[in-house]
Parts: structure tokens; sequence; C-alpha cells
């Protein structure tokens, strides 16, 4: 059998390598009965509308990304600005995996679909074209492609933050119609951004994990029974190769950044506390707007929060202890 994967990211991106890891280990547990065809740089998927053509059928297994989807993912686009205070990309994907299993929205919103991989990331930074950011001041004016969870933030310090694919940063950045973007340190090498940003400010805006992998239900309704356990058994082993490419690639951004001329500009210790001040009062605003969509997004903020704080500075991620029905 052959199912075929799309993603809008060429096959030497960090993405694309953990794909390729999950494609050869799939292939090889199933005995040859699985094969995958891979097509990338966004031949089958767009980034916006990549959960639909899923669904669709467009290709059988794809990237998602949920956090552009336009409309029907509120609460999935929302929670990953709840993390506030997580440790790593670990943690973030175990405590996606809590707040799934508590929330009952979190499925509505996938509907049509089975999830092959969560995926957190590493914590981003602001990239700049021409001007450092070394104080919260030096938000004000900039134009800023930034995460839906960041915008409201970005607001209050005065700069203009966009929402728009990865994929359509370089340009936007070389043509000069935004000054920056909120993102890792890992994009430097990976998306080319050293060619056109000339610095880096580790400033840490929190984040969380999201759906990023699925597979069709069509397609899933394909496969025969112990096809279908193998691909769910799976999960761990994209997620894991997720994980590896992503800290891979942060330190080998950072380190082509500085041999490319990049500059890296420490951020103040007090701003930071400030800036983590203010994503934690707009994280209960967000979660509170949820609720004229009749979705209780205070609930799993509060779920988020519970499950970090229990975790503390060195305690692994654990779900609520009670086991009664979902919300």
């Amino acid at each position: 059998m052959t199912l075929t994967y799309a993603s809008p990211y060429p096959p030497t991106h960090p993405f694309s390598r953990a794909d390729i890891s999950w494609m050869k280990a799939v292939e090889a547990q199933s005995h040859g009965r699985i094969r995958i065809k891979p097509f990338w740089g966004g031949a089958l998927l767009s980034s916006d509308q990549s959960m639909v053509e899923i669904r669709h059928g467009v290709a059988d297994i794809g990237l998602i990304t949920p956090i552009y989807t336009r409309g029907g993912v509120h609460l999935l686009r929302a929670q990953s600005g709840f993390y506030g205070g997580v440790r790593t990309i670990g943690d973030q994907v175990a405590i996606y995996d809590c707040l799934a299993q508590r929330f009952p929205q979190f499925d509505r919103e996938l509907a049509g679909l089975h999830v092959l991989a969560v995926q957190g990331g590493n914590f981003p930074g602001v990239l700049t074209r021409t001007r450092a950011v070394r104080s919260l001041v030096d938000f004000k004016g900039l134009r800023l492609r930034a995460q839906t969870d960041a915008n409201d933030v970005l607001r209050q310090l005065g700069a203009n933050p966009v929402n728009m694919p990865m994929g359509e940063v370089y340009s936007a950045l070389a043509k000069g119609i935004i000054d920056g973007v909120v993102a890792p340190a890992d994009t430097i090498k990976s998306l080319h951004f050293s060619e056109v940003a000339k610095h880096f400010t580790p400033i840490r805006f929190s984040r969380g994990a999201y759906p990023a992998r699925a597979m069709s239900d069509r397609a899933w309704r394909r496969l025969p029974p112990d096809l279908q356990r193998l691909m769910a058994a799976s999960r761990r082993v994209w997620e894991a190769a997720l994980n590896t490419e992503l800290l891979k690639a942060e330190d080998a951004g950072t380190e082509f950044g500085r041999q490319n001329g990049m500059a890296f500009t420490p951020f103040p210790a007090a701003d930071q506390a400030h800036f983590d001040a203010l994503y934690t009062a707009d994280a209960k605003t967000q979660a509170g707007r949820l609720a004229s969509l009749g979705i209780d997004g205070t609930s799993v903020l509060a779920e988020a929060q519970r499950i970090i704080a229990a975790a503390g500075t060195s305690d692994p991620i654990r779900c609520a202890a009670s086991k009664g029905p979902k919300p």
C-alpha cells in the first residue's frame, strides 16, 4: 500500500528530516506493506488550508498547521499560548496530550483527521532586518510576523504584528514588507533568515504544542487493523525525531548566524519579567474570548498552568489525577 505525504517544506528542512526518519521507520516496521510517497515544497499542500486539504484527500498524510488555519480551530490556535513557564519541547507535547485527553473540543476541531504527531518547538526570539531589539521599548513601530497568541502583547508594546505562513516570511523580509519575525534561532539557517535579517534577540516567547502531522479519516479506514495500530504507535517515533531535529537545528542556526555576521543582542532580565507578565495576562484574555464561541478556554488555560506548576523545575509532566468524564 502506497500512502502519499505532503509538506510545504523542502526535504532538507529539519521538519522534513524528521518526516523522512518516520517514513523509514514505518516502512521497515510494516515489512514493506506500507510505502510513503512524499511531495515536498508545497507541491500538494498549502500552509493555511492544510487541514481541509488532508480531510478531503489532497494527500493521505500531511503536515498540518492549526495556528495558520482560517476558522474552525479556535481552541487549537489559542491553546498554544497557554503554556507560560513550560520548560522543554517534550513537556510541551506532554501537556498538549493531557489537555486533549481532558477537553473534547480538541477532538471536535480535529474531526476527519487522525493525529500522527504532536509538535512542540524551540522558544522563539526576535529576528530583525536592520534594528536590534535591546529592550521592550524597541518593539514600538516594528512590523513583525508573529504567531497569533503573541499579537495582542506585541500591540501593547507598540508593534504592528501580522500573521503569515512561515514560508512567506523570507520574501516579506527581503522586500521590507515586514521589519522582523518572531521565530526561534533554528530559522536563521533552516529558512536562510541570516540573508535578510541582521539581528537576533533571545527574548523568550512561551509556546506550546499543536497537532502537526495527520492522516485523513478516509486513508485511515483503508488500513487493516494491524497497520492502524502500527501507525498509531509510530507517533512516538515521529515526535522523538522532531524533538531531535529541532534541538540540533537551534544550535546549528545560532552558530550559522554568528558565522554569517548576525548580531546577537542579550535581553534584560527585568524586561523579560515584564514581558512574561504581559503574556500571562493576555493568555487569560484570549482564553476568556473563546466563551463567545461556546468554548471554555479558561478551564483549558487553568489546567495547562496547573500541570506546569505541579511539575515545577524538575518533575515529569503528569495529567490530572482524576479520571472522571471529560468536561
